[in-house]
């Protein structure tokens, strides 16, 4: 709660500063400022992860376009500084929805950029693709990337899809098998939701394609405050893997009470939420072996240079997932519209489909409307959340196999 507090001030205090709610300029010879709104999960469930993937990266980068002086238009032959508008969603898609019309249509945005999500996502992808106007998916996970593309030509992706974790997750565990340093007794368990059941799913019929024996495999409802019962029916199987696909607090449930019932498998693998800054602060060394979605380069200068810049403007920690994407999703926007040099929609979508961008991360292209190249499982090491898998992406680092057993 004090880390999102911190945040929402920091928000205010940027909104402040970039001018929420100035009046658009009718003449655009005199247009003064670049107009950007969103509607974000300030309160409600969605508000935690939003406050540390989503509002953080939004705020650097706004802060840092206008220090620089702004983006550079040459259709108007100046650059433009940032003037952001936004409201709170509340963690309700139908409120989303309202907020995102009303920003294109009452206050005019260049801009709409999205919400924290893949529900909120999806929810107001009609009303952007209905307006014409550009949609970055941040914070989106689903399996339907390649029909969604073909239904939506204005949409763009930057996790992927949820299959490819979960199968990448599965061929870590083939790669430790063959090597000698586990079994084949696998232990899956996942939040009853689509993201649970497409993970779930995917995990399952990879492991069994591969000759893994699942000896557990239930889901649990949202808002289970015990799993201790679950925890010990699986530590009975003993398993050689346990793979949790979970929400944030779940995963914080689930890595708590695992550590109090004495269950630590050679491989820990827990969902969303595990790359926070707030998983490594709660849990310490203990955090060390954990893996999860996603993952990091950390050795590299341009990921380093981002972890600094964005403690000292928004005072807290990225994550290690979403975060980055994020961040570099916003630096190929940004790209793609000083080429184009206008507030051109169909110009800048065509561009982001056929442009490769330098970010944070690396060069990133978005042919298909997705971002490809992507950390699918990470891991805790060294204090930080490494990538571990594809293992022969540059930057990745070997699984740390078995986990060290928890500490007191």
């Amino acid at each position: 709660m004090e880390t999102r507090r911190r945040m929402l001030k920091a928000a205010i205090a940027l909104a402040a500063t970039v001018g929420i709610g100035a009046t658009p300029l009718s003449v655009a010879q005199e247009k003064d400022k670049l107009r950007i709104g969103w509607a974000v999960s300030k309160t409600g469930p969605y508000a935690g992860g939003a406050a540390i993937g989503t509002l953080p990266n939004y705020m650097l980068w706004v802060k840092e376009v206008n220090d620089a002086g702004g983006i550079m238009l040459s259709s108007l032959g100046k650059r433009l500084p940032i003037g952001v508008v936004e409201y709170d969603d509340r963690s309700n898609s139908e409120e989303a929805v309202r907020a995102v019309e009303r920003l294109i249509t009452q206050d005019k945005v260049d801009f709409v950029l999205s919400p924290w999500g893949t529900a909120m996502n999806l929810a107001i992808a009609p009303t952007l693709n209905k307006h014409g106007h550009l949609h970055l998916a941040f914070n989106t996970l689903t399996n339907q990337v390649p029909n969604l593309a073909k239904r939506w030509d204005n949409i763009f992706f930057f996790e992927g899809r949820s299959d490819q974790y979960a199968e990448s997750v599965v061929d870590m565990l083939i790669a430790q098998r063959d090597a000698g340093k586990i079994g084949d007794k696998v232990a899956i368990v996942s939040i009853a939701d689509s993201f649970g059941i497409d993970l779930a799913k995917a995990a399952r019929e990879r492991a069994k394609e591969n000759g893994f024996k699942i000896v557990y495999d239930k889901s649990y409802p949202g808002g289970t405050q015990d799993m201790t019962p679950m925890l010990n029916e699986i530590k009975a199987l003993q398993p050689d893997a346990f793979l949790a696909m979970s929400y944030p607090p779940d995963t914080l449930l689930l890595t708590d009470q695992s550590r109090v019932v004495g269950f630590n498998p050679k491989v820990f693998y827990t969902g969303v939420g595990t790359a926070f800054p707030i998983y490594k602060k709660r849990f310490g060394e203990n955090a060390t072996g954990v893996m999860s979605i996603g993952g990091m380069n950390f050795d590299s200068p341009p990921v380093q240079d981002y972890f600094k810049r964005h403690v000292e403007v928004t005072g807290v920690e990225p994550d290690r997932f979403a975060g980055p994407l994020t961040y570099a999703g916003l630096q190929a926007f940004q790209q793609a519209l000083e080429k184009v040099g206008a507030v051109d929609h169909p110009a800048i979508i065509k561009e982001l489909k056929q442009g490769s961008f330098d970010t944070i991360l690396g060069p990133i292209s978005l042919e298909k409307q997705s971002m490809e190249t992507l950390w699918f499982v990470g891991q805790w090491q060294d204090g930080e959340f490494y990538g571990i898998e594809p293992r022969a992406r540059e930057g990745a680092r070997p699984a740390v196999i078995p986990k060290p057993d928890w500490k007191s």
